[in-house]
């Protein structure tokens, strides 16, 4: 067993005036901000995510079926968010937009969706001194618009284009109706979890062909 070995805080060090300790502190919370704001950037499909998105730059219609709690919301999130920044990583062979994309994104509920598909894109839904820790990245979040009766919501968020522009993504519902998903021209759509058959088909209609 290894010899355990004290840990020197920088208080300890007496040569360090009020000030250099202030600017210690402050670099230190400003690098763990950034690191809890670059999620995407250290997002790693392991084989079966990553054959997921390589089939998107074949087939106009994909799923991704799986045990509970194994990542496939993760890399739903993932997908969505480069899609939406055009920050296609080196290992990406997936379909790609090289503009602003339009998009919507869903589940069965409002507080589902906020609690699955909202939380991984921004951030914890109750803190929004969290938003911008999600697959986003922060500095990427042009601004958002909330979703009525359902707390912590969002409606959609608008969403810096490496090319320029603004991407566009609305939050959905399944128990909303048919009616919220349709009159809609899109890129593409999320389905998290598996909808009736004739949500599936209006956001079909929606998304533009490949």
């Amino acid at each position: 067993m290894s010899e355990s070995r004290p840990i020197i805080c920088p208080t300890d060090n007496p040569s360090l005036s009020r000030e250099e300790l202030e600017q210690l502190y402050l670099s230190v919370n400003e690098v763990g901000a950034r690191h809890r704001r670059s999620l995407l950037t250290r997002y790693n499909p392991y084989d079966k995510q990553r054959e997921f998105h390589e089939q998107g730059a074949l087939h106009r219609e994909r799923c991704l079926m799986s045990a509970n709690q194994v990542g496939k919301t993760y890399s739903g999130a993932a997908e969505v968010a480069i899609h939406l920044t055009g920050r296609y990583p080196d290992w990406w062979s997936g379909r790609r937009w090289d503009r602003p994309v339009r998009a919507w994104a869903g589940s069965q509920t409002g507080d589902v969706t906020r609690d699955g598909i909202q939380r991984l894109l921004l951030g914890e839904p109750k803190d929004e001194s969290q938003w911008g820790e999600g697959m986003i990245p922060g500095d990427s979040i042009v601004s958002w618009s909330r979703k009525t009766g359902v707390p912590n919501a969002l409606d959609s968020v608008t969403v810096k284009h490496v090319s320029g522009g603004k991407s566009t993504l609305g939050f959905k519902s399944y128990d909303a109706g048919r009616t919220k998903w349709v009159g809609e021209t899109l890129d593409l759509v999320w389905f998290d979890e598996e909808p009736d058959l004739e949500i599936y088909t209006e956001g079909l209609r929606a998304s533009r062909k490949i």
